[in-house]
């Protein structure tokens, strides 16, 4: 573990400009599938905010008994235009995807996959897990990226202490700690902070991002913004320090992300980060005709695959949701 505590006292203590406005987003409680679901309750997307820098989908879980609740097992789905951000406190997940990739989620370490153009995956709990707990985050790939090549990378980031925080950072810089991960877009920050009890934390960050934090664990003050456990504080651009604050007699963990304002508008449905109607359309009609769930449009006649090749002996995939009547509008 690297530790700050010897840091010149800037580095925790940050003489710099305090944010002054935060908003503070609830958290709604939604149900992931089947008769004995577990709930999830999801920061963002929400008709507040929809995006924090890239940031566009924030879902915390846990603790979960999964012998009450049959845990996590969410079949083959796909991705478009967009990376995902596994991170767990505890319990294990098995990952499978059409890029070839198997790979065991497990607490502290980052699994990122780049869905590009298009990839699809499955998330099963796995076996000996009893409490499941952790985020699930996408962040959108900016226009000059999002059909890139599909791609999986598992990093392992090193914790870093300082007087009153411990950290990890999984993605971009902070605490003089950063992560080797190339995202694909830039300018992003995601780590995991614990407050000690009573701790107040002045943390230098970049001005030009603006950040939200979740009170994962239990609440926090930001700024002088209480933040109750499962809700979310953001926090726009401008200040050059955050203020966190530890009102509690334990620690609270919290997860901290950032990133510079993407700067482009998407039109997001269901797992699909695309920019108009027409694509989200397309990535649909393509994904069930792929999986054999609804006959090929001819106007699909000879474009390759999508969403890739699946091994066999998987559970069966989720078919996609009817698209709404109205035209899908953009976020931004």
């Amino acid at each position: 573990m690297s530790n700050l505590e010897n840091a010149p006292a800037e580095t925790l203590l940050a003489p710099g400009e305090p944010c002054t406005h935060v908003e503070v987003l609830p958290a709604r409680a939604v149900p992931l599938g089947g008769p004995r679901a577990m709930t999830v309750h999801r920061t963002l997307p929400q008709r507040a905010r929809s995006l924090v820098g890239a940031w566009c989908f924030l879902d915390h879980y846990g603790p979960d008994d999964v012998a009450a609740t049959g845990g996590m097992n969410v079949p083959r789905h796909p991705h478009t235009g967009l990376a995902t951000v596994s991170w767990l406190f505890s319990g294990e997940i098995d990952h499978l995807d059409a890029g070839g990739t198997a790979a065991r989620v497990r607490p502290g370490e980052l699994n990122l996959m780049l869905a590009g153009a298009g990839i699809t995956h499955q998330e099963i709990m796995a076996p000996g897990t009893t409490v499941l707990h952790g985020v699930q985050l996408w962040y959108a790939l900016p226009d000059a990226e999002r059909t890139g090549e599909r791609e999986f990378i598992h990093h392992v980031p090193e914790p870093v202490s300082g007087e009153g925080v411990s950290a990890r950072v999984f993605i971009g810089s902070l605490l003089g700690s950063s992560s080797p991960v190339r995202t694909r877009t830039p300018d992003l920050l995601g780590a995991e902070l614990v407050l000690q009890a009573g701790a107040c934390v002045r943390l230098p960050v970049r001005a030009d991002m603006e950040h939200a934090v979740l009170a994962e664990s239990g609440p926090v003050l930001v700024t002088d913004a209480m933040t109750e456990h499962r809700e979310l504080a953001y926090v726009p651009p401008g200040p050059d320090t955050l203020a966190l604050r530890n009102p509690g007699q334990e620690p609270v963990r919290l997860m901290l992300l950032g990133g510079v304002p993407l700067g482009e508008q998407i039109v997001m449905w269901w797992n699909f980060v695309a920019r108009t109607h027409e694509e989200v359309v397309e990535y649909r009609r393509r994904y069930q005709a792929e999986l054999g769930l609804e006959p090929q449009d001819p106007a699909d006649a000879g474009k390759p695959s999508l969403f890739g090749p699946w091994p066999e002996g998987q559970p069966a995939p989720l078919p996609a949701p009817v698209l709404p009547n109205a035209r899908l509008r953009p976020r931004e």
